[in-house]
């Protein structure tokens, strides 16, 4: 059962903002900052003509709080905690659970190894030690095949957490979300690759 109290309704006052404002403001910090256009391999293996590396967006401040908000946002109301594979969620999860205290949201913060701690207790997650059968949702920066989202949840699930869903700032739709969905979850994604093209091919005129 789910250990998470939260009173959905007492935590909507981060949806006061305009989220087409947020998301335009989003857009084109990705596609001036992280998005390049020529020819590059992924950290799946795959060749492709579009590369997005979200970092330089999700480590600066402006670009984190867009983030952070249009995350949180998409939370499950009953979520314990959010959390990703290291490296590239790190910001993501520490950005939610910082904005969502602002508004006296209950939000962990949970990092996921992609090795076992060497020491100590061998430890896959890093965070506050939450009851079996918490919900947690999975960050993540950008979804290509899915295979590090899966990881996160696989790690989480063996935890015994409850996860469900996965939220993405960009879906490159090249797979992943099938691949998510045969899993048992859903993914909610941002943006997609052609929605940061197509802004940077418009900013670049």
């Amino acid at each position: 059962m789910n250990q998470c109290s939260n009173d959905a309704t007492a935590n909507m006052n981060y949806h006061s903002a305009n989220n087409k404002l947020l998301k335009e403001g989003l857009l084109t910090l990705l596609a001036k900052d992280a998005y390049r256009y020529g020819k590059f391999t992924l950290s799946s293996g795959m060749e492709s003509s579009h590369y997005v590396n979200c970092k330089p967006v999700c480590l600066s401040g402006k670009g984190l709080i867009l983030i952070s908000e249009l995350l949180l946002r998409e939370v499950e109301s009953d979520s314990c905690a959010v959390a990703g594979l290291t490296l590239g969620a790190d910001p993501l999860v520490s950005g939610v659970a910082m904005l969502a205290a602002q508004f006296s949201r209950e939000l962990n913060a949970l990092i996921i190894r992609k090795e076992a701690k060497g020491h100590g207790t061998g430890a896959w997650i890093e965070g506050p030690s939450l009851p079996k059968g918490s919900k947690v949702t999975v960050l993540e920066d950008v979804v290509t095949t899915g295979a590090s989202s899966l990881k996160a949840v696989e790690k989480l699930r063996n935890e015994g957490y409850i996860v469900n869903s996965v939220i993405a700032i960009v879906d490159r739709e090249e797979g992943g979300e099938l691949l998510i969905r045969e899993a048992g979850l859903t993914l909610k994604s941002i943006f997609l690759l052609n929605d940061i093209a197509d802004k940077a091919n418009v900013l670049s005129k």
